[in-house]
């Protein structure tokens, strides 16, 4: 039913109070855009993301200041027009025949991907605000649901931001790039503008109080009983996945569904030439996706009750798995982001149950009565494995998961007694819901979860002493509790991989240092930390059989390909003033320099093999020198075939295949004939005598320090094969400066699936070389795939490298116990 015209009157008021508010936030948001670029530009980076940093501040700084002005003055165009807007009709569904179809151009693809990820970062900052709002919004109207284009949609409002970006002379790609800092700008002041205009309604007379049960809906479809709000779990994003639907506009508990794996909740999509086709106007269902849709809930309904309908843009003419994937990796991309935005929506949470929870100035050890408890805790937990040792139970079998479970409901019971304040009470059950979520995370061997439940006591003490564990996901505790589940997660076959082997052995180790100084809080766990990640260093590289051998190799690559580039330099220095024929030049630099690197990494640097390559380099320019006399051209005659001989052999030792090796002499013999014919330049016997005394002490003149090795470098996988690594040289698409970041900070022991020359298979990373620009991954048949770090980050773009964790164990962690608390707030207490 439409609303009346003084309710209509106070929501457009609302609704201009709204806009004029946000006004006010636009300038701080392009100093924001600045800032970022700045800071962007100033840290060291591979010269091509360099390049790109300057240009995005070039960018802002040419453009940047239009964009405020743009953006109010769409603003308040959008305002304008609402009123209109606020009283029509819904539009009756469009049939797919009436359509005037189109294929949706990449940049149409790109934009929207980006809206998508601004709505859903505003959403995550302020969905308690947002909920009240849109609760008495709905009501003032009337309506179901908010119009499509209404303005409080944040859909619709990220729309306006990318759209003033674009029209402001600013490039998408600027936005990608500073992604991280425009989100976070934008995010947070408007969580504060929804807080203003709720104020504002209930000043009003609009809904004082905010009860949301009537809009929640059962699978059966019938509303939930009246209850708190604070009990309504509130759309959310999540790490794991990505959603393609606004979710700010659905029913606070109506989850959308998630982008994982290789299916869709939407169901088929048809194309056209490649293209995904929809209506021309933006507003119709892409073909194929209506009937997928509708038959998804009871009845047939659409089962997304009165939410909005996904959007409708696919990645460059793909599926949705397709696009699924690509945002599903964007997603983890962002995982660091993504790990605090869960942390600090629960703290906000805990804020609301228990006031102060977030002041962490005055925080103290654990009382006597309750540090006791955990003394005697900690030491049945002990005798429950074995023994300080760990062996006798564990060996055996040790306690089941449930078993693990029981006790643990049993301790915080004894825990809680002994607490003698409501922050510690509330410390203790939080921390037994993170070790209950660990503790049933069947991915970890059930015989290693013992040592994880033993870490229990001590992180309930540093959590004590230090309220900041549960803030932030650097705290060292979290990490080393992170760091040993994901070396312990992926394994095939129960982890029967890591049973019995170092690894398990070394994180007994860590969990024994940890008991035996249980006051010693942050410090030991940063000190196992660092520990454990230089064992595991030296685990892949010397204890692991499926791994040792892959890394000896690996390195080896890495050897040779720094050594050819210093070669490459020396080389450029010693012919700088030389007057050589350029295709001598270009062999020298691109193909002899590696011939002597690989002689110098296989033979050694003063190997008869490596004498032999120098010499051949000196005969090469000898003989490309212009030969005047009737002598020399015969002594170029006889000197020849022996010389193109060893130039070959030198080829072939590389790798370089035979099609390769036949046009590099035809280059060389355009430049030998110009010598014979004495149309080259002359080098005199002083200057060629001078080079082959420099060649002979090259290895030398090489620098002691590391060459780094840029992003220019391009591994020439045919150099390698032959050595028993698989080379990644082609696949995935073009990675974004967010995907090498990422690329650059995977960590070893980490799992995932790839997707390489037509097998899907599971993988550990276990080396990365100089630099990060080389890494190495392991299957458990002992496959091994050697990466360069763009095409590390090509791969993980296109989600042909998937996390097998979507996020650590304790976010994983952490989310599961947001959702507890809110379904049961007074377990914190009682």
């Amino acid at each position: 039913m439409p609303a009346s015209s003084a309710q209509t009157s106070l929501l457009d008021q609302a609704r201009l109070f709204y806009a004029e508010r946000l006004v006010k936030e636009f300038q701080a948001w392009a100093d924001a855009a600045l800032a970022g670029a700045q800071v962007l530009n100033e840290k060291p980076a591979e010269r091509t993301v360099a390049q790109q940093r300057r240009d995005m501040l070039q960018d802002v700084m040419r453009h940047g200041a239009k964009w405020p002005g743009q953006l109010a003055a769409r603003i308040r165009q959008h305002v304008s027009t609402a009123a209109a807007v606020t009283t029509a009709a819904p539009p009756p569904p469009a049939s797919l025949a009436g359509l005037d179809l189109k294929l949706v151009d990449d940049d149409t693809i790109q934009h929207e991907i980006l809206v998508s990820r601004l709505a859903q970062g505003v959403m995550d900052k302020g969905v308690w605000e947002y909920n009240d709002l849109r609760a008495r919004l709905l009501a003032l109207a009337r309506q179901p649901e908010l119009n499509d284009n209404d303005l409080f949609r944040t859909s619709v409002l990220a729309q306006l931001v990318i759209e003033a970006w674009t029209d402001s002379g600013l490039a998408l790609e600027t936005w990608r790039g500073l992604e991280e800092f425009l989100v976070k700008a934008c995010a947070k002041p408007i969580e504060g503008v929804w807080k203003e205009v709720n104020k504002w309604l209930v000043e009003h007379g609009v809904m004082p109080e905010v009860d949301l049960r009537g809009a929640i809906r059962k699978s059966d479809g019938t509303s939930t009983s009246p209850g708190r709000l604070d009990e309504v779990p509130p759309t959310r994003g999540s790490a794991a996945s990505t959603r393609f639907a606004d979710t700010a506009n659905s029913p606070p508990s109506m989850p959308m569904p998630a982008a994982t794996g290789r299916s869709s909740a939407y169901g088929p999509t048809s194309f056209s030439g490649g293209g995904m086709v929809r209506g021309a106007q933006g507003g119709g269902t892409p073909t194929g996706l209506g009937g997928a849709a509708g038959a998804g809930g009871p009845g047939g309904s659409d089962p997304f009750g009165s939410g909005p309908r996904p959007p409708q843009s696919i990645l460059h003419g793909h599926s949705i798995e397709d696009e699924t994937r690509m945002m599903t990796r964007q997603a983890a991309a962002g995982g660091s982001a993504r790990a605090d935005i869960v942390l600090e929506h629960f703290s906000e949470v805990m804020e609301r149950h228990l006031p102060g929870f977030r002041d962490t100035g005055n925080a103290r050890p654990a009382s006597a009565k309750l540090s006791d408890a955990m003394n005697q805790a900690q030491q049945r937990l002990v005798q429950q494995a074995g023994g300080p040792a760990g062996d006798g139970a564990v060996a055996a079998g040790g306690p089941t998961p449930e078993v693990l479970l029981q006790e643990l409901r049993e301790r915080q019971v004894a825990l809680k007694a002994a607490a003698s304040t409501p922050a510690e009470r509330a410390t203790v059950e939080l921390v037994a819901l993170l070790f209950q979520s660990i503790l049933t995370e069947e991915r970890i061997p059930a015989q290693l979860r013992v040592w994880f439940a033993r870490l229990q006591m001590p992180t309930l003490r540093v959590a004590i002493a230090e309220p900041d564990f549960f803030s932030t996901a650097d705290h060292p505790a979290r990490r080393l509790i992170d760091r040993m589940g994901a070396c312990v997660m992926g394994f095939e076959g129960g982890g029967a991989e890591v049973l019995g082997t170092p690894l398990e052995a070394e994180i007994k180790r860590v969990v024994q240092v940890v008991e035996a100084f249980p006051d010693t809080g942050r410090r030991v766990f940063q000190t196992v930390l660092n520990e454990f990640e230089k064992f595991l260093e030296g685990y892949f590289r010397e204890q692991n059989e499926k791994s040792r051998a892959g890394i000896s190799l690996a390195q080896q690559v890495e050897q040779r390909e720094t050594l050819a580039i210093q070669y490459t330099i020396e080389l450029r220095k010693l012919l700088g003033d030389v007057p050589v024929h350029d295709g001598i030049r270009e062999f020298m630099f691109h193909v002899w320099a590696d011939v002597l690197a690989t002689a110098a990494v296989r033979h050694g640097p003063q190997s008869a093999e490596v004498k032999t390559v120098r010499a051949a380099a000196s005969e090469l320019l000898w003989t490309a020198s212009a030969k005047t006399t009737r002598e020399d051209r015969a002594e170029v005659i006889r000197r020849l075939p022996p010389l193109l001989t060893t130039l070959r052999q030198g080829m072939a030792s590389v790798g370089l295949a035979a099609e390769k090796q036949d046009n590099a002499i035809k280059s060389l013999n355009l430049a030998l004939t110009a010598a014979f014919s004495a149309r080259a330049q002359l080098i005199s016997p002083q200057q060629l005598e001078e080079l082959k005394e420099r060649l002979e002490m090259i290895e030398e003149l090489l620098p002691d320090e590391d060459v780094e090795i840029d992003e220019s470098w391009v591994l020439d996988s045919s150099s390698h094969q032959q050595e028993g690594l698989e080379i990644v040289a082609d696949g995935g698409s073009m990675p974004g400066p967010a995907m090498l970041q990422w690329a650059a900070e995977l960590q070893l022991g980490a799992a995932f699936m790839l997707e390489y020359r037509g097998r899907h298979q599971s993988v550990r990373l276990v080396w990365q070389g100089m630099n990060r620009q080389l890494s190495l991954f392991s299957a458990p048949d002992g496959r091994c795939v050697l990466f360069q770090k763009a095409r590390l980050a090509a791969f993980l773009q296109a989600g042909l490298l998937v996390p097998l964790q979507d996020e650590s164990l304790t976010v994983a962690a952490t989310r599961t116990a947001i959702e507890k608390i809110k379904a049961d707030p007074a377990r914190l207490l009682g």
